[in-house]
């Protein structure tokens, strides 16, 4: 599994939406409510890197990565992007 593979799944769900899908459900609810769930979960990696057991962590980071991908793919963005933005910086 790559970064890629998962955001091409997600793009996937955006084009083709599913029913009972939580990427589908999350496009269907809109930048709003995708952006609050990016902020929740950056949250939930605070508190679990403060306080919590290294797997809880990992488990948050995931999440976050996740969010964070459906939130590129909903403003028409791609992972590439923040890599270069990165690579620009180094």
């Amino acid at each position: 599994m790559s970064i890629q593979w998962l955001f091409d799944v997600i793009e996937d769900r955006k084009k083709n939406p599913s029913e009972g899908s939580y990427t589908s459900s999350l496009f269907a609810e809109g930048l709003p409510r995708i952006a609050q769930k990016v902020g929740e979960e950056g949250t939930e990696v605070v508190v679990a890197a403060l306080a919590q057991e290294d797997q809880r962590l990992i488990e948050e980071v995931a999440d976050l990565t996740y969010h964070t991908l459906v939130l590129l793919s909903a403003r028409g963005l791609s992972p590439e992007l923040v890599l270069a933005e990165l690579k620009r910086r180094h």
